[in-house]
């Protein structure tokens, strides 16, 4: 669209553009500002300020009107986003319902979203672990995928740097293959989790810890300059933390750039595409769509930072054509799109534990309990599958008490001390393999509310992960036998991907742009003054958390372009 306005041209020019206000997006927004860039974010969804608009953060379970679940209606009008463990009736704002958004699924795919300013930052399980070499040379030794152009001495100071500002609690406990880090103390395992530990170490030379998180269970003065205080361990994250007690893009890195005076948010904006300027060989700008009066607005800026989450990051590329890249932004290698990932947590296992009656469950855990790293084709290939698996272990002793009845009889319930068994439970965290059979790409006949292409999602399982699964639930079986448990039950829940809300992958990095899109800096090979560093970026998956790998690469990317920006200027 023509803008002949000279001053308003000029208003809507910026040093930086950040599309996404998440997870990664909120840390370039944080490292830009701080560098003295003026910087415009754009965020599709609506301003959600922290304390301010977490409106369920301290009410009382007899408060809620449906007693905390959602209403029947709600749930078969979203039968996607309803399968989300957090989807409740306190949290239920914060995600994105289905028929607001649609997307095409070629094979069934839960795409679970949260449009507002922080993103899933409001909505994740805060789990947070380093990934190490045996991740970034996995697909060099396996064969799988490309090539890694980085390595953990690329990221490992970016690491810390997040970690320190972040809050990450968490042991030294001084495994080659899960990195320690800058840590707050960590939350201690519970009886029963610290039996299990020591059982499988004593008896399979395996691992179980407390569970690392970005929780401030010790404030350093850092994360009360930025006004949060020690987590309270309510439990009740999903909420939004009044307290800040866990990292969220809202509570730290949003507020912080914003206090720098040189980031602007603008919410209720989709970006439509980035612009690109053939004569000059680069991008210029970002269109957006404005969600209140739909009107196209064009921004300005020399570079742009692309952290919309993994596939909407995809999906801007993909619609921004021209005759340089008729399929899409800094597609040269035509792989954009394709090699689609995701965690494999479709299996669980339970089962009951006697004894330890003159233990209770001491407080609540915010970190869950324990982890089990990957113990599987660590050192040598040892199973008839590629790569491994992960677990989260977490043991309880719940009360007899209930959330049945209305009035005096449920708040009567709810009191009651009474404690039951012992109980133990695991879930599995399997990496499965970018493939390019696993893509997205822009459906060619159905459009979204403002005018764009509808995404298309065909992702699925395979024999790979088929393998993993049996291997997972055979192994904790046995281990959970071995230490005594009873009434053992692995379950396969035969969900489809996309559930575990790690979708990743589609503009991979890698050494060589005729089979990868962005280079070790997480420059587009081919435009490189975009840059991409959410989960859209990965080339393979590992089996942990990705957030806070998210986190480091947004600020090791900003530290690059304001360091190549200075050589050119001096």
């Amino acid at each position: 669209m023509a803008f002949l306005n000279i001053d308003s041209v000029k208003e809507r020019t910026f040093d930086a553009i950040v599309i996404g206000s998440g997870m990664s997006g909120s840390w370039a927004a944080k490292e830009l500002g701080e560098k003295g860039l003026k910087t415009l974010v754009l965020e599709r969804g609506r301003d959600v300020k922290h304390i301010k608009d977490y409106p369920t953060t301290n009410l009382y379970p007899w408060e809620f009107p449906h007693h905390g679940v959602i209403p029947e209606d709600v749930q078969k009008a979203n039968p996607i986003v309803n399968r989300c463990y957090a989807f409740g009736e306190d949290a239920a704002h914060f995600f994105v319902k289905d028929a607001e958004h649609p997307y095409v699924q070629e094979k069934p795919f839960d795409w679970i979203r949260g449009y507002q300013v922080g993103g899933k930052s409001l909505l994740w399980a805060r789990q947070t672990q380093r990934w190490s070499d045996f991740d970034f040379e996995g697909p060099a030794r396996d064969g799988f995928a490309v090539d890694w152009p980085i390595r953990y001495k690329d990221i490992a100071p970016w690491y810390s740097h997040v970690e320190k500002f972040a809050g990450i609690s968490g042991n030294r406990d001084g495994l080659p293959h899960l990195p320690d880090g800058e840590f707050l103390p960590a939350f201690p395992l519970n009886a029963v989790e610290s039996y299990f530990s020591k059982h499988v170490k004593t008896k399979y030379s395996r691992d179980v810890i407390s569970a690392r998180c970005a929780h401030l269970s010790k404030p350093n003065p850092i994360h009360l300059q930025q006004g949060r205080a020690q987590c309270q361990e309510r439990t009740l994250c999903q909420r939004g933390c009044p307290f800040g007690g866990y990292f969220s893009a809202n509570s730290s890195t949003m507020p912080w750039a914003l206090k720098t005076g040189n980031v602007t948010l603008r919410p209720f904006s989709v970006v439509e595409s980035i612009i690109y300027n053939e004569k000059l060989g680069k991008a210029t700008g970002v269109r957006v769509i404005d969600t209140n009066t739909k009107e196209a607005i064009d921004y300005h800026a020399d570079v742009i930072f692309l952290n919309a989450a993994a596939l909407n990051s995809n999906l801007v590329l993909l619609n921004s054509t021209s005759n340089r890249f008729p399929n899409g932004l800094g597609n040269d290698s035509g792989t954009l799109g394709k090699y689609v990932a995701f965690h494999n947590y479709s299996a669980h296992i339970s089962a009951e534990v006697e004894g330890f009656e003159e233990w209770a469950t001491d407080g609540r855990n915010p970190a869950g309990g324990g982890y089990i790293p990957r113990f599987r084709n660590l050192h040598k290939q040892e199973t008839n599958f590629l790569r491994g698996y992960g677990a989260g272990l977490s043991a309880y002793r719940g009360r007899t008490s209930s959330g049945e009845g209305i009035g005096d009889e449920l708040k009567q319930n709810l009191a009651k001390k009474d404690l039951g068994p012992w109980r133990v439970g695991s879930h599995m965290m399997g990496e499965t393999i970018p493939k390019e059979s696993n893509y997205v790409a822009l459906d060619k006949s159905k459009k979204d509310p403002w005018g764009i292409p509808q995404l298309k999602i065909s992702v699925d399982y395979d024999d790979n992960d088929a393998k993993m699964k049996a291997d997972y639930l055979a192994q904790l079986t046995e281990m959970f036998t071995s230490a005594g448990f009873k009434n053992i039950k692995g379950e396969s829940d035969h969900r489809a991907p996309g559930l575990d809300i790690h979708e990743m992958g589609g503009v991979r990095m890698g050494n060589d742009p005729k089979t990868s899109m962005l280079d070790k800096w997480h420059r587009l090979h081919a435009c490189q003054n975009v840059y991409v560093t959410d989960g859209a970026s990965m080339t393979s998956t590992s089996y942990q958390n990705p957030s806070l790998t998210y986190m480091a690469f947004a600020a090791r990317a900003v530290d690059h372009y304001v360091g190549e920006k200075k050589k050119l200027n001096s």
